[in-house]
């Protein structure tokens, strides 16, 4: 009953005075609003890294040459690059290893008919296309036979297709890579822009056709280690810096000379970046709620003081300082609370109308929206008791004879 009575004088006094209401208001539903579209835009990104992380495959380690050297630019008694002894040792001997992938690569130029485009090829294993979450929309993957005789087939991304060969099926076709005739047998899934590698502006053909045919080199730029479990990661990866330095006899003492990208460690390190990220955007979007907040404080301030007359007589016929209290305080968390809602809604919208006019993901995740909830709630607490406090402290002589 007492709460039904505080409920029906607060939304009174928010009409009575229907501007100055929604000014203040206006401030928490700026704030709360940047809230919502500033953590769904982090939430967003936080998702699409995340994304583009999975994608690439799961339970994943990549071996590579370690880039680090003497003055020469040679270390002496080991060997200085991968080789496919190496990716054939490391599936042979440590365990926990599913599946491993050599892997070359280098720029080319393909060439169908009048068409051209320059892109990246990769020579890579039979498995490499499963093991990095590649699928095949037209055509075929390799088989263990053209690998075997350095078949001159190949696989094209989307992107690459479409520049080459437009609208027309290319499965069948022969183009031109470097010069040399080369049989399309497949084109792969799109997957999307991933920042710093785009999938589908990419060839594939066998990694022993490239070392051997097309950049004659004995050496991978990398080897792709699939493990069995996620919890060996780190295990396995121990034992590949352990048989490496074994195979390429690196005494005691010296450094590696490889390095092994851990999948585990990437999610680890976007966790991190996409945190810091997500609350420098919800601080600065707090800012412009605490703005609100103070905007109502001062309404506040003026509605006391407008109201000295109505706070005497209150107490003269019996109202004590708590109930005084109770009913500011009160109109202050409503506002903050209409001011909440609202600015969710428009929060929401926001970020689904940016998500709407650009291909960046927006997501609006419910711990947000009860966070933002409680947030206002809470400014509307602590902006609004002060001048409750000072409505209830007034003395009932002087408020009756305030004009």
């Amino acid at each position: 009953m007492y709460l039904a009575v505080l409920l029906k004088v607060a939304i009174y006094s928010l009409v009575a005075n229907k501007l100055r209401s929604f000014l203040a208001v206006l401030g928490v539903i700026i704030g709360v609003g940047a809230v919502i579209a500033m953590l769904a835009i982090a939430a967003g990104a936080q998702s699409q890294v995340m994304g583009s992380i999975q994608a690439m495959g799961t339970n994943l380690l990549t071996v590579r040459p370690e880039s680090r050297g003497g003055s020469s630019g040679v270390r002496t008694g080991t060997e200085q690059n991968l080789t496919v002894d190496d990716a054939k040792a490391i599936l042979n001997e440590v365990e926990g290893v599913e599946q491993v992938a050599p892997v070359v690569s280098g720029r080319c130029q393909m060439k169908y008919y009048e068409n051209n485009t320059n892109t990246s090829v990769m020579g890579v294993a039979v498995t490499y296309l499963p093991l990095r979450n590649f699928e095949v929309e037209k055509g075929r993957l390799f088989t263990n036979g053209e690998e075997e005789r350095m078949a001159r087939v190949v696989i094209l991304g989307p992107q690459t297709a479409e520049d080459l060969m437009g609208t027309e099926d290319p499965i069948g076709t022969t183009i031109k890579v470097n010069g040399v005739n080369f049989e399309v047998i497949g084109v792969t899934k799109a997957k999307g822009d991933q920042g710093w590698f785009n999938p589908d502006d990419n060839a594939f053909v066998p990694y022993t056709t490239a070392m051997k045919q097309m950049f004659g080199q004995d050496y991978l730029r990398e080897i792709q280690v699939k493990c069995e479990n996620q919890e060996d990661l780190n295990t396995v990866q121990d034992a590949i810096f352990a048989l490496i330095r074994k195979r390429h006899r690196i005494e005691p003492g010296m450094p590696d000379d490889i390095e092994i990208r851990n999948q585990a460690d990437m999610i680890n390190t976007a966790n991190e970046v996409t945190g810091t990220f997500t609350i420098l955007l919800g601080a600065v979007a707090s800012i412009s709620l605490l703005v609100g907040g103070i905007g109502i404080m001062n309404i506040m301030l003026v509605t006391v003081t407008e109201r000295t007359r109505e706070i005497g007589i209150r107490k003269a016929i019996g109202a004590k300082d708590r109930d005084i209290l109770r009913q500011f305080l009160f109109e202050a968390i409503l506002m903050s609370a209409i001011g909440g809602v609202i600015g969710v809604g428009a929060g929401v919208g926001a970020a689904k109308l940016l998500s709407s006019m650009t291909q960046f993901t927006t997501v609006v995740e419910g711990h947000n929206i009860v966070m933002a909830l409680l947030f206002s709630a809470a400014v509307g607490i602590f902006f609004g008791y002060y001048p409750a406090r000072r409505a209830a402290k007034l003395n009932p002589i002087d408020a009756l004879r305030y004009e």
